[in-house]
């Protein structure tokens, strides 16, 4: 008997895996975690320096006895978990129950599934690095303490559940900070002032923007408050001298940005995919473990997943750059490699999330992978590919217009060499917002003195905005730069805090709930570190010394427990039971006539029901009129959702199910015009927050879209058929076409 048997967590990383190893190795998966802590218990000892009560998973018994038996026929075992840690922790539970000494080398990691990464793990075992396995669990105790005493807390004052946790509780309170301060934002009027001009008579217009008054030789900056001064500013103006004042001519250089961390995929992934964060995160998983691709087998397309890190590793760059000086010429080659600093040393031993195989572009093989495994694989791609390209070169141009002694303002830039843009295809990789500055504008050659001819004077009138609501992308963001949770955690968070039916989602933007207020009104009163962000971050940086051995696990806990435990004790004295208010809405009950309905908020968001419950059980759902009409009857329409993902919203008929029945229904508003084309209706679409109208009709012409990947596709009736989109809805909402979302177990607040 002279084989190793290697675990992993998962039967696909155990099938890519395989490929690499001789039959000398036998690998299996433990799919995923094999113990925790019991869940109808604490499972923790506090009176016994904190010690956990792990217990085999449910489920988990066939597993363990199939690894025990595979053990018994294997010389030696290799715990190939991921290389963080929560792998760490998998690793040490696997070593318990399999009897196998911790302190031996019987560890093996790598942060790329690839031959060559398995075959340099396999050559160095290590023992389980306790520190990390310490980490994790402080961490997965810190949470099982809180939750454990904060959610029973909330079943009995407020209502049975919901949750309250360490990470969830914070997310919540930063979304409804923002929400306070849209509710007390007061808007103030101002006016922009646009002139139109041109150079000579047959040049194209471009527009500059009013600044401000020139005082001897400086621009003040001067703000038009009201229609009255707007007025009188285009009545002075429009017979003015508009003549160049000042020229400022410079080459600029973009610098590509670095390649993703686990933040700033989710990121992206949500504003240029729509994905969530646990989408995002499902499918990177699938990249990762690997793909099967033809003539190949299952292969790995992506270095580990999560990871705070961006640093590359010198094989990588070099491949990088053999790939560039192929594909793009030299020019596109920087003199010396790019390398990224990371905010915390601690997380070097990680890579960034980059490609693992430069032979395998995502078009080559874009027929054998998903919809979304290719979009989101290219997002991967071409940051990494740019990451490493010269930077970009603009020739730019501003000046100042003159006009009396009113001084407008424009900015110009064009393109001189692409640089890491030539990657992408397109103009600078930049995300567009809504600005009171001017677009670039393409300037004519301008010099000091020449007076330009004037075509008109446009005023508008503006108000100033509240700070927008979070997305996901923003709220991830917002967490990462606070040091709040790590990468494993924010997609399982935002999941949470949108099942508990705190917040809600409007769009892409999370809405807090009324009882996503009152809960955090509560914890704000009574437990006002647990809410803190600052706390929760030093509770972090506290873990991190764990991680990195300058801290005892145990004494963290005993520093943090007794004052939230006695906390958890005062409040529950304190606080009264509360009840979240129905608000009548003056209609009489139609099944026992005697009642009034009323809104009430319910396990699944608000419903209206009759006040006189349990004696009258009448309830039904909240009708939302939608803002305007049915394109098959012309009658008004509801607003709905689906009941397992509250954020996906649809249109109906208001005559739905009544008589006369209309069929109508929609994921797409109706516009309320119909297409110039084919006749049918248009819908309001909104793409990378701009709406636009699109025709209904999907084999209308003005919904045709001819691309690369569409043609090889179509040049490939098979490869059609493998490459079909399995994110596209069906023609009527149903529940049952939405997923599932699948969170880790270690990853979510009790």
């Amino acid at each position: 008997m002279d084989n190793t048997l290697v675990i992993v967590e998962s039967p696909a990383k155990a099938n890519t895996i395989s490929r690499y190893l001789g039959k000398n190795y036998k690998v299996a998966a433990s799919v995923g975690h094999i113990r925790d802590l019991p869940a109808s218990t604490l499972g923790v000892d506090v009176d016994n320096d904190f010690k956990p009560r792990y217990i085999t998973m449910r489920g988990k018994e066939s597993v363990v006895r199939d690894l025990k038996n595979l053990k018994e026929n294997s010389s030696s075992v290799l715990l190939a978990t991921d290389p963080d840690r929560e792998g760490e922790a998998i690793a040490w539970h696997l070593a318990n129950i399999l009897k196998i000494d911790e302190s031996a080398p019987c560890r093996i990691t790598f942060n790329e599934i690839t031959q060559k990464s398995v075959e340099n793990a396999l050559n160095s075992p290590h023992q389980i690095d306790m520190d990390l396995v310490n980490a994790q669990q402080a961490r997965r105790i810190l949470d099982r303490l809180v939750g454990y005493e904060l959610s029973p807390l909330l079943w009995k004052k407020i209502r049975k559940g919901l949750s309250a946790g360490r990470v969830q509780s914070v997310a919540t309170k930063i979304i409804i900070d923002r929400e306070r301060e849209i509710k007390a934002f007061i808007p103030v009027e101002y006016w922009l002032l646009t002139a139109y001009l041109r150079k000579k008579i047959e040049d194209p217009l471009f527009r500059v923007r009013y600044h401000g008054e020139l005082e001897g030789q400086k621009v003040i900056k001067y703000s038009i408050d009201n229609a009255e001064q707007a007025e009188a500013m285009v009545k002075d103006l429009t017979d003015a001298n508009y003549i160049v004042h000042k020229v400022t001519k410079r080459e600029s250089k973009r610098q590509a940005k670095p390649p993703y961390t686990t933040s700033t995929l989710q990121q992206e992934a949500s504003r240029k995919l729509g994905y969530t964060s646990a989408r995002t995160m499902r499918v990177a998983q699938q990249l990762y473990e690997g793909v099967d691709l033809r003539d190949q087998g299952a292969t790995a397309l992506i270095t580990y997943l999560r990871t705070d890190s961006v640093r590359i590793s010198p094989v990588a760059i070099e491949a990088a750059r053999g790939y560039i000086e192929k594909q793009y010429g030299n020019e596109f080659l920087p003199a010396k490699p790019h390398y990224f600093k990371n905010k915390k040393a601690a997380q070097d031993a990680h890579e960034c999330i980059r490609p693992t195989h430069f032979d395998l572009s995502p078009q080559s093989i874009s027929h054998q992978l998903t919809d979304e495994q290719f979009r989101l694989y290219k997002l991967i791609w071409d940051k990494f590919i740019a990451s490493q390209m010269s930077a970009a070169i603009f020739d730019t141009i501003s000046a100042d217009v003159k006009a009396k002694t009113h001084i407008f303002r424009v900015r110009g830039e064009t393109l001189k060499f692409p640089g890491w843009m030539k990657q992408y295809g397109m103009l600078p990789d930049t995300q567009e917002e809504e600005s009171d500055e001017l677009t670039k504008e393409n300037l004519p050659d301008l010099e000091v003195g020449d007076q330009l001819l004037f075509d008109k004077l446009e005023s508008e009138q503006k108000f100033t905005k509240p700070p927008a609501r979070y997305t996901e992308a923003s709220l991830i963001r917002t967490l990462e730069e606070l040091g709040i949770g790590r990468p494993s955690t924010y997609a399982p968070t935002i999941s949470t805090i949108l099942n508990r039916r705190y917040i809600e989602k409007d769009g892409r933007s999370l809405v807090p709930t009324d009882l996503g207020f009152l809960v955090t009104d509560l914890l704000e009163e009574h437990f006002e570190k647990i809410i803190d962000p600052n706390f929760t971050a030093q509770m972090e940086e506290d873990l991190d010394k764990v991680e990195t051995g300058e801290k005892d696990w145990i004494k963290l806990l005993h520093e943090f427990y007794p004052e939230f435990h006695s906390d958890v004790k005062k409040a529950d004295q304190k606080i009264e039971k509360v009840e979240l208010p129905v608000v009548p809405i003056n209609e009489k009950c139609p099944e026992c006539t005697e009642g009034d309905l009323v809104i009430k908020h319910g396990r699944f968001g608000k419903f209206i029901a009759c006040n006189r419950y349990p004696d009258c059980n009448y309830t039904r759902t909240i009708e939302i009129e939608a803002p305007g009409k049915c394109p098959l009857c012309g009658s008004g329409l509801y607003e709905k959702r689906t009941k397992k993902r509250r954020s996906s919203k649809f249109y109906v008929c208001d005559k739905k199910g009544n008589d006369p029945d209309c069929t109508f229904i929609s994921w797409d508003l109706p516009s309320g015009k119909n297409c110039s084309v084919c006749g049918s209706y248009m819908v309001k679409k909104k793409f990378r927050g701009k709406d636009y109208e699109k025709c209904s009709n999907k084999e209308c012409t003005t919904n045709k879209k001819t691309n690369t990947k569409t043609n090889k596709t179509e040049k490939n009736p098979k490869a059609k058929v493998e490459h079909k989109s399995k994110a596209v809805p069906k023609s009527e909402p149903k529940v049952e076409a939405f997923p599932k979302v699948k969170t880790e177990i270690e990853s979510i607040d009790e």
